[in-house]
């Protein structure tokens, strides 16, 4: 459930729509695989190795916080300054990688929260912990492909007028995830430097 929660699916849909607008529902369909694709890789090699990966980088998991922050922050501005409509600039997979998959869906929350799920199951010791870890992660994802995949519908009512609106509304919404991942990293290094 807490995976489910950070990662959100029904909340990243009108981000999803507000990213995929201008493409036909085909395009839109192979975006949401490709986003669900990366999130998947990205949470499952950070919880086979998450620890590992930051402690050989020398990156604290604020400074991960941080960086996912500012990028959404970048994806927030084109959103609510319309550039993101211009199809010239946003393909298909460019969309599904950045920022979809990655900081959106696999960002820094998720990554967090896995690693700390892995610990736990490490600490538990046996099997069950892991298994458990792994139907949370590949059941979250069906989830997020399915409200990606069928967000179609959506399109179909609210028309193109509706979804330039709904982009300037996950733009804003977008900018609040963004700072408040910032704060959270300041906040993080406060912590860190206190003890």
């Amino acid at each position: 459930m807490t995976l489910f929660v950070i990662m959100d699916p029904p909340g990243v849909v009108p981000i999803f729509l507000a990213l995929t607008g201008a493409m036909d529902a085909k395009a839109r369909s192979k975006a949401a695989f490709q986003a669900t694709l990366l999130s998947l890789g990205v949470i499952s090699l950070f919880a086979l190795a998450g620890k590992q990966i930051l402690h050989y980088l020398g990156v604290d998991l604020p400074a991960l916080q941080g960086a996912g922050g500012l990028l959404l922050l970048l994806v927030a501005l084109e959103l609510l300054t319309g550039k993101a409509d211009d199809p010239t600039q946003n393909g298909a997979s460019n969309v599904a990688l950045v920022p979809l998959g990655t900081p959106l869906l696999a960002g820094p929350g998720a990554i967090v929260a896995v690693i700390l799920f892995v610990q736990d199951a490490d600490n538990a010791g046996g099997y069950g912990g892991y298994i458990a870890v792994a139907l949370a992660i590949l059941g979250v994802h069906i989830g997020i492909y399915l409200a990606m995949r069928f967000s179609s519908v959506i399109v179909r009512v609210i028309k193109r007028g509706g979804i330039e609106v709904l982009t300037r509304i996950a733009g804003l919404l977008l900018a609040a995830i963004a700072v408040q991942l910032i704060a959270a990293s300041i906040f993080g290094y406060i912590e860190l430097f206190k003890s």
